[in-house]
């Protein structure tokens, strides 16, 4: 099996696991979710190859874990980064059927928790990193779909105007569902500057 980048920004680990980006942000700014720099892959060759923040697949584990529990269990800081720490040692492929304390005497089931979004995350970093490209002289070095001249954007804002995912993909039959799904997703957590932005979008299943 291919091994898959698993660098992720805040927006796509918030997109991904469907919490707000600022949930995300409280929890870097709370030393919670550990951040390492670095350029995401389909930007390497376009204009938008500054180094950004990154995080790890256990990022969207740990999100998705938080909003699923929350009322249920009550986490201290301490307690959190201990929980970010059971969740990285864990490969994301062990990751999905893993079981951790998250306080004492109780134990998470991630598979049940969090699989439909690690599984998500598994799709969409395969995808993007396959499909997904900025290229000097293709549309401005806007994110395009690899081998075409479709943005990341155009899709988003088809989507926006009415237009559904089936019909995106009929008319584009040579290219796989997963390439278009991905690109949606990457448009969502790389907005175009000035664009207003949706927070609190919940994951597509």
């Amino acid at each position: 099996m291919t091994r898959t980048a698993a660098d992720l920004t805040p927006r796509e680990v918030a997109e991904l696991a469907g919490v707000p980006k600022r949930a995300i942000e409280k929890a870097i700014e709370e030393k919670v979710l550990p951040v390492h720099t670095g350029k995401i892959p389909p930007l390497r060759s376009g204009k938008a190859t500054g180094t950004r923040r990154l995080l790890g697949v256990e990022s969207v584990a740990y999100a998705t874990l938080v909003r699923r529990l929350t009322g249920d269990v009550t986490l201290t800081i301490a307690g959190k980064r201990k929980l970010i720490k059971a969740l990285k040692s864990h490969e994301l492929s062990r990751l999905k059927t893993a079981h951790v304390e998250i306080a004492p005497s109780v134990t998470a089931d991630i598979g049940e928790l969090a699989g439909e979004a690690l599984e998500r995350t598994d799709r969409y970093l395969r995808a993007r990193d396959t499909w997904i490209d900025s290229v000097p002289g293709i549309k401005g070095g806007l994110p395009v779909i690899k081998g075409t001249r479709l943005t990341v954007h155009s899709i988003e804002a088809r989507l926006e105007h009415g237009d559904s995912m089936d019909d995106i993909v009929a008319e584009n039959p040579d290219l796989p569902r997963e390439a278009l799904e991905a690109a949606l997703l990457f448009a969502r957590s790389h907005p175009l500057s000035g664009r207003p932005q949706n927070v609190s979008r919940r994951p597509a299943a």
